[in-house]
């Protein structure tokens, strides 16, 4: 068949068809690989213990394919024969084609590379944020995983195109001060993103717990990716900007594993000694009997001669399971009743005034 001797751009028909059947060939094999791989290879995978071997055969299974064909077209390039400059050196075209594949192939890496981390945050981070009580990192993870990837993406296409002969130096460039002039327009956002991440990372406070803050004091609600939702004791809801909790300190009142309450009572300068120590024994007694009370932990002493009180100072700390305002409530009632009952006066400002008669 002589057609088949017949050139056409420095190779004969033949050669072309041989190329053109090396393509094609990867082709099929990478289909056989594929169907292997969905019909063996994952119900192999589905009887381990792990879930990361199905995760990685799921995300390998088209680029390896895709590497396959790759592989095909760089092998039929490599058959064929291109004409030499005068120096011996490869053609125009020849090196065209050739970068060609290698940008394929460098983008196929990058996929792969991309895919492999996917499945490992899969199987080990996401179980971790799914057992958190907190919604943020729920919310912070698809982000993260999202800009790892891009990440990623980018500097594969860099060296692929770097490959390609294209002016890396000019594109990087450009690429920092659009990203320099993009986080000028956006620095608050970003300065509550990262704050927001700040409060996942050091965990200082968790959904439901109090907090106090800038001035405010409540319960946390939710833990956004730039706002954190506080529900006041009054029942306000405040939003606050999670770049606060970088900039204020935060205490977190439900970490206490006590709250301390400090109380100052004054008797009235007609109280006796003996009825100030049986003011002291009431306030123990009461302290003894309140459950919500560290019974260890109280202080109780005649402290101080005021302008018209005699001061007892009253310390007491409240368990950290017990309702504060309701356990501070019951403790004032009941040492009044008690103090009430006891004929015990407390006392109130007063002011005594002399009258000086004119002889």
């Amino acid at each position: 068949m002589e057609f088949l001797d017949e050139k056409y751009y420095h190779n004969t028909v033949l050669e072309w068809l041989i190329a053109l059947g090396i393509i094609l060939g990867g082709v099929i094999v990478a289909k056989i690989l594929y169907w292997f791989t969905s019909t063996v290879i994952k119900k192999i995978t589905a009887k381990t213990k792990t879930k990361l071997d199905d995760l990685l055969v799921d995300k390998l299974e088209k680029p390896v394919i895709f590497i396959l064909i790759v592989a095909a077209y760089y092998w039929a390039i490599s058959y064929l024969n291109f004409p030499k400059d005068a120096n011996g050196l490869s053609s125009g075209i020849e090196n065209l084609l050739f970068k060609l594949a290698t940008f394929a192939l460098v983008i196929d890496i990058t996929w792969m590379i991309s895919r492999i981390l996917d499945a490992v945050v899969e199987e080990y981070v996401v179980p971790l944020t799914e057992k958190s009580e907190s919604d943020f990192d729920d919310q912070v993870l698809p982000i993260m995983r999202k800009g790892i990837r891009a990440v990623i993406w980018i500097m594969g296409i860099i060296i692929g195109m770097d490959n390609l002969g294209v002016d890396i130096t000019a594109m990087i460039a450009g690429l920092g001060i659009g990203g320099l002039a993009l986080a000028l327009a956006a620095q608050d956002m970003v300065k509550n993103i990262f704050g927001g991440i700040m409060i996942f990372l050091d965990k200082p406070f968790k959904i439901g717990e109090r907090i106090q803050i800038d001035g405010f004091d409540g319960t946390v609600e939710e833990v956004g990716l730039r706002s954190t939702r506080v529900r006041t004791l009054e029942g306000r809801l405040l939003i606050i900007n999670n770049s606060t909790f970088s900039d204020n300190t935060v205490v977190n009142v439900s970490a206490e594993h006590t709250r301390k309450v400090v109380l100052n009572l004054g008797m009235t300068y007609d109280t006796t000694p003996e009825q100030m120590q049986q003011s002291m024994d009431i306030l123990k007694e009461i302290v003894i009997a309140h459950p919500a009370i560290e019974t260890e932990d109280a202080s109780i002493g005649f402290n101080a001669y005021g302008d018209f009180a005699l001061g007892i100072l009253f310390i007491y700390r409240i368990k950290k399971e017990g309702d504060i305002l309701q356990t501070q409530t019951e403790i004032n009632l009941e040492i009044l009743k008690r103090f009430n009952a006891e004929g015990l006066e407390f006392a109130f400002p007063t002011q005594t005034v002399f009258k000086k008669e004119m002889a």
